[in-house]
């Protein structure tokens, strides 16, 4: 039977575009709309675009476009009747069928064993007294629905009574396994954490073994049609109001860390399903645009984790840092030790991705031994490659410092280029510049949203060729005319940035160079005193926004004039 047109109209005028497509990818504000990485075709510049306002979606690249539901009908390849299903189960909306025909309802087996286990915690004293001995309050165990699977044919008799039609489906969800003799069930002997969907629905379980024998202290469900480990984050359903509002998410390691966490007032907690970071996590990581905070522990599992997270962090110009656990102790412990201003002062203060990545390259070498100290360096500058022209830039006095080397002898690779260029700390706001320029001129639909926090005055050397380029958004050809142009363009060692994500980051390092620059300034000045001291607070504040991730405007302060 058919969905009813007033049904798919009502669901159109409810949905929201951007809230649909931002669930499957990584959208970013540009302006007043949201921009990626088409989805549909190759690309490492963004070129689609989402239009809350038309409530459409277009690629600049390869030509595709539409409204949310041609979104999902491509994106999952469906059809147009389940593409208007799967878009209704996401925002919560009920259709109405022809002929008051109903949908058949969606299988409730992973809802129903949520709550058969939970039951079976509730009945079992001993599970509950281990969990009240790791200091898991009752409120806790409730909020993030905590159970415990039995022995098999305890779970088995449940399915065959009130499932015994879906033996198929359990078995595809991992509920079940089944050999050449018997089915089984998959989770015994395991507190159980339901593993839940963005949007709250259980997609599948996690299971703790608490018998120190057992071959896998946890095992999670298998891969199916609903539950991809890679893309899930435990907790995020209950964490992601917070993480939106703080603009701040907690990535731990383990599910206890995150219910502490919680428990503790640390709501903005998430972890993974027992696996490392992947790729695959950013667009729901980064949604809402949060600082990321990786909260691992300081045993060699931990470290080689957030070493690797935060290289992948590092290449796409993720603001956030690593939070290390000494002492044998992870967030839970500390939570249950009552360390909680400890933990927020750990969290308010994370090492950045690029400095934690380096320090911990520059830790496997004896840097007494010059030839160690070469192979560091050379380790080192391999990771800067992945980095934009102005963090390489900005990292060279780091780097320098922590090798005891001159800067002048660190040579950093461009992207995509066979020569080395030696950037010295006189040359690399030359080069910040150079590089924006360059941007715009091979980009010029980024030119609005460098006027929107850069002023003219901002450049120290390229004020002109901004000018021209503000004045002028001509086609690339018209522009390349430009004597003024031509040095950039002919520079090989002058690269555009790729994605409108590292353009915004290189726009927030220029305005936050340009504010400490103004604040080193104001000492020098023949002001009063007190302009002297509102100066440097407002520019202290500013600075303190701009190392917090925010982009922020740059406005030249008539105090520093």
């Amino acid at each position: 039977m058919r969905i009813s047109k007033d049904s798919i109209e009502r669901l159109k005028e409810q949905v929201d575009i951007v809230d649909i497509i931002g669930s499957y990818i990584d959208l970013k504000r540009s302006g007043s709309n949201f921009s990626a990485c088409c989805p549909f075709h190759n690309e490492k510049t963004p070129s689609f675009m989402v239009s809350p306002a038309k409530n459409i979606f277009h690629c600049y690249g390869c030509g595709v476009g539409g409204d949310s539901i041609a979104f999902v009908m491509q994106y999952e390849k469906l059809d147009f009747a389940p593409a208007i299903e799967r878009i209704a189960e996401m925002s919560n909306f009920k259709l109405q069928y022809e002929n008051n025909y109903q949908k058949k309802n969606e299988s409730s087996l992973l809802e129903d064993m949520a709550r058969f286990y939970q039951q079976q915690l509730h009945n079992n004293p001993q599970m509950l007294e281990y969990l009240q001995n790791r200091k898991i309050s009752s409120a806790s165990i409730e909020s993030f629905r905590l159970g415990f699977s039995p022995q098999s044919f305890e779970s088995m008799k449940f399915i065959n009574t009130n499932h015994s039609h879906d033996k198929q489906e359990a078995l595809e969800l991992g509920i079940i396994g089944k050999d050449e003799q018997r089915e089984y069930a998959r989770f015994t002997q395991r507190i159980m954490f339901p593993i839940h969907s963005p949007n709250g629905k259980i997609v599948g379980f996690g299971g703790r073994s608490i018998d120190s024998n057992a071959m896998a202290k946890y095992i999670n469900s298998p891969q199916s049609k609903i539950f991809n480990k890679s893309k899930l984050l435990y907790g995020y359903h209950i964490a992601k109001e917070s993480i939106y509002r703080e603009k701040k998410i907690i990535v731990c390691e383990g599910y206890i860390d995150v219910i502490m966490l919680h428990q503790a007032g640390f709501r903005n907690a998430v972890a993974t399903l027992g696996t490392a970071l992947t790729n695959e996590h950013i667009p729901l990581l980064k949604k809402g645009d949060p600082q990321i905070i990786l909260s691992y522990d300081g045993d060699k599992a931990g470290m080689n984790a957030a070493f690797r997270a935060a290289k992948m962090l590092s290449s796409i110009s993720a603001s956030g840092g690593v939070v290390i656990f000494g002492n044998n102790l992870d967030p839970a412990d500390m939570v249950a030790q009552n360390k909680l201003e400890e933990l927020k002062t750990l969290f308010m203060h994370p090492v950045s991705f690029i400095e934690f990545v380096i320090e911990q390259i520059i830790a496997n070498y004896t840097l007494t031994d010059p030839l160690q100290k070469q192979h560091a360096l050379t380790e080192i500058t391999a990771f800067t490659k992945t980095l934009t022209p102005l963090l390489q830039a900005e990292y060279i006095p780091f780097i320098a410092q922590r090798l005891r080397i001159a800067p002048n002898l660190i040579k950093i690779h461009r992207h995509n280029t066979k020569q080395e260029v030696i950037l010295h700390q006189d040359s690399q706001k030359y080069l910040a510049e150079s590089v924006l320029i360059r941007t715009l001129l091979e980009n010029p639909e980024w030119i609005n949203i460098a006027a929107e926090y850069l002023e003219p005055n901002i450049f120290e050397h390229h004020a002109r060729e901004y000018l021209l380029l503000l004045q002028d958004q001509d086609t690339n050809e018209d522009i390349a005319k430009n004597p003024y142009f031509r040095p950039l363009l002919i520079d090989e060692n002058i690269k555009k940035l790729q994605t409108l994500q590292e353009f915004k980051e290189h726009i927030k390092l220029l305005v936050l160079k340009a504010y400490k620059k103004d604040l080193a300034l104001i000492p020098r000045l023949n002001i009063h005193t007190k302009q002297k001291l509102e100066s440097i607070n407002t520019l202290k504040d500013k600075i303190a926004k701009l190392t917090k991730g925010e982009l922020i405007s740059y406005e030249k302060s008539i105090s520093t004039l």
